[in-house]
């Protein structure tokens, strides 16, 4: 075992990745980088980071800003709940607590996430297990399927004595992430080739996760006037976030009534969530909105709205000019993207 920790040591300590958080010491900034990792791959977190520390640079920061501009600044990066539960843990604590166990005790912070900021933040002997850690553990013990709790026994097992538990936890990390990948694992370069007990067939551990992923068909309404385009504040997966009616197909019909229009199908927009994959009619129609309803026509640019509004809109928006109409003025340049097809 001190061979394979030496040698994982000496590597990480001459190929460590540059990241803006590595060797940060702020409890807040380690956190707020280990939530966006917690979905999010590293190369695309990194500008989040920069942007959301940029408007709240502290806890308080975060603490006294309106949850709906906070939402604003984690726009992008998914996986909206995070940003929710970090604004709600705001709330709740004016300083992280130092150990793993009340860190694990606040909104949105798992094993790994807690374990993260306790190892690199408060130097607490606590191993932080992801999906790379489990990876180049499974692999080193020809694991197919370890249960969460004996890999976490082991990594607790692995930490050598005497050294930072947040250098190692980030080599392993570094590892899995660089040498020992899911597929094509480079294991002519690992340090711990030697040791490695799955080096023979690394794509068998571990074994594949089966993931029941359901297929789901909605209806999104595009409303569109001079002084904007309608949105509402969303409930369900995407609360808190502003978008267009989002309804099953079948009650396409009455809503388009509700709001007196007869919508036009302007095509079709795909959008993967973790256990669900929505397949989204697009429908379009111009509305200057109800006197007491009329507030609601904004510039999309000025609210948060989650990626699958992005695509609707940008579906609708090629449409319409497909069609010679350029109905949404306020939303030239960076307010919504050119249409790409999915």
């Amino acid at each position: 075992m001190k061979g394979l920790q030496e040698a994982l040591l000496g590597w990480y300590r001459e190929n460590p990745r540059l990241l803006p958080w590595r060797g940060e010491k702020d409890p807040y900034r380690i956190l707020v980088a280990e939530v966006l990792l917690q979905q999010t791959r590293t190369a695309q977190a990194i500008p989040y980071y920069h942007r959301f520390l940029a408007r709240f640079p502290s806890l308080k920061a975060l603490r006294e800003a309106p949850l709906e501009e906070v939402l604003k600044a984690w726009q992008g990066a998914g996986y909206y709940r995070r940003a929710l539960h970090l604004h709600r843990l705001a709330q709740e604590v004016e300083a992280l607590p130092q150990g793993y166990a009340e860190l694990l005790g606040l909104p949105g912070l798992g094993p790994y996430t807690a374990a993260a900021v306790a190892s690199l933040a408060f130097g607490e002997r606590v191993a932080a297990v992801d999906g790379n850690v489990r990876r180049v553990l499974s692999r080193l013990l020809a694991w197919e399927n370890p249960s969460p709790q004996r890999l976490w026994r082991l990594a607790q097992d692995l930490m050598p004595p005497g050294e930072a538990p947040g250098e190692w936890n980030q080599a392993l990390m570094d590892l899995g992430a660089t040498v020992c990948l899911p597929r094509r694992p480079l294991c002519s370069r690992c340090p711990v080739a030697a040791f490695c007990q799955g080096r023979a067939d690394p794509g068998r551990y571990p074994g594949a996760r089966k993931r029941k992923v359901r297929e789901e068909a909605l209806a999104a309404l595009v409303l569109w006037g001079r002084e904007g385009v309608y949105l509402e504040k969303l409930e369900g997966r995407f609360a808190g976030l502003y978008g267009v009616p989002l309804m099953p197909p079948e009650d396409l019909p009455a809503r388009a009534r509700a709001f007196g229009v007869e919508p036009r199908f302007a095509g079709e927009v795909r959008h993967a969530l973790t256990h669900r994959r929505l397949r989204v009619e697009v429908h379009v129609a111009p509305w200057e909105g109800a006197a007491c309803r009329r507030e609601q026509l904004v510039d999309p640019g000025e609210k948060p709205l989650p990626k699958l509004m992005e695509k609707v809109l940008r579906q609708a928006q090629a449409f319409l000019a497909h069609e010679g109409i350029l109905p949404l003025p306020h939303a030239k340049a960076h307010r919504i993207k050119p249409f790409q097809p999915d």
